[in-house]
């Protein structure tokens, strides 16, 4: 009798795992998790770019920007939000945890109709500070960068909240620190959606 051919038996490779973070920054997310400094927005800056280099067939369809940070810079964070804003690629913000002073900046900065927070995030808006010390003279000078700044942050509130400037000064930036919930960030135009994680 003739013999019975063996099927051969082909065992398919196991996937390899990645190194992590490979996944998050192949599907294009990025994660701001400390203060607002140079050296914590460089990366941020380096990888959206890189992002808009990249071949069409390998970008990313949206960059996700996670953001869970106290604040710092003022002026790190508008150079992160000029980068954002001149993206081909457009940047969804996800508010987790706490964003606050340059956070919320940041957060609202996002590509229209993708701003989102989860409901169990602090959000907290103020108005612009900014220690200095030395001379009259210096001071002086450093009144005019401080003035510069202040109506830096009000056009950006007004450009992204669609909001006034006598409405932003009455609600987000008033005297005192102003801690919202995710249903005032929702109604004072900083955010599109409320994520309800359970």
């Amino acid at each position: 009798m003739p013999k019975k051919k063996q099927k051969k038996v082909i065992e398919k490779a196991k996937p390899v795992m990645k190194a992590p973070g490979s996944y998050m920054r192949e599907n294009g997310i990025l994660m701001l998790v400390d203060k607002f400094d140079q050296e914590n927005i460089m990366p941020l800056v380096a990888q959206i770019m890189e992002y808009n280099m990249m071949e069409e067939e390998i970008q990313p369809e949206a960059i996700t920007l996670i953001i869970n940070s106290p604040g710092g810079s003022v002026h790190s964070a508008f150079h992160l939000i000029d980068i954002m804003k001149t993206s081909d690629i457009p940047i969804h913000t996800v508010g987790q945890g706490l964003v606050a002073s340059c956070g919320i900046l940041t957060l609202m900065a996002g590509d229209k109709g993708h701003r989102r927070i989860t409901h169990n995030t602090s959000v907290m808006s103020h108005q612009f500070s900014w220690g200095s010390s030395g001379k009259e003279h210096e001071l002086y000078a450093k009144v005019k960068e401080f003035e510069f700044s202040s109506a830096r942050m009000v056009d950006h509130y007004k450009k992204c909240t669609k909001k006034s400037e006598t409405y932003i000064r009455k609600h987000l930036l008033c005297a005192t620190d102003v801690w919202l919930s995710p249903e005032e960030c929702l109604k004072h135009g900083v955010i599109d959606e409320i994520i309800e994680t359970y």
